[in-house]
């Protein structure tokens, strides 16, 4: 039977949010302005194209500062995550990513979770490393492309039982596109997801009584 699992990335699979940590690095000012404008659009409480440009914008992330904060994933990767994908591979399921960041960071982690399919915003650079510009036209860019994306993940691999599993309301969107939906808040719960989340964990090992 093919059974395809689809993970958010942020404050799902690892504690950091990428794009926060890019602005970090920035400092304070920028850093304050990119968390509040990722806790909004997480939240429901504003769309994510209205900020998904402008934190860029603010932050300039240069080619190698994603390859620092791509170490970063894996240094705060969630502590059952490792062992779940393993688990969940061994007994079947394909294993995708499917994020509203940015796929030249969070490459390293998907290697190290020996995930190869990953489905997050191309950001594009100069020759000298410098930020050019990102992937307007990608889903996940704006409210509505995770079920965009994953009804292109159920077209590919036609799984027979499809499950989504993430924190932010952009992931909660996908609930009524797969067998099952399950809301994370082992990082940052969200009131909106854990009241309809039909299925709601802290730790993702808990998923394997799930699934």
């Amino acid at each position: 039977m093919s059974k395809l699992i689809v993970f958010d990335c942020d404050s799902t699979l690892s504690e950091i949010e990428g794009v926060d940590e890019l602005a970090r690095a920035k400092g304070a000012d920028v850093f304050n302005q990119c968390v509040q404008l990722t806790n909004d659009a997480m939240d429901g409480s504003v769309p994510i194209a209205d900020v998904f440009a402008k934190r860029l914008d603010l932050i300039q992330p240069t080619e190698a500062l994603c390859q620092e904060v791509g170490q970063l994933y894996i240094q705060k990767i969630e502590s059952s995550a490792k062992e779940t994908i393993a688990t969940l591979q061994k007994e079947g399921w394909d294993v995708v990513i499917l994020s509203g960041g940015f796929s030249n960071v969070i490459q390293p982690f998907a290697a190290h979770l020996n995930i190869a399919h990953i489905e997050a915003v191309p950001l594009f650079f100069n020759a000298d490393g410098s930020y050019q510009g990102f992937d307007e036209r990608y889903p996940t860019t704006r409210n509505g492309g995770k079920p965009e994306i994953i009804h292109q993940l159920l077209e590919k691999y036609q799984p027979e039982t499809s499950v989504m599993v993430g924190d932010g309301v952009s992931d909660l969107e996908t609930q009524e596109h797969v067998s099952k939906f399950i809301g994370f808040g082992g990082f940052t719960p969200r009131e909106k997801v854990k009241a309809k989340a039909k299925h709601y964990i802290t730790q993702l090992s808990d998923l394997l009584d799930i699934v």
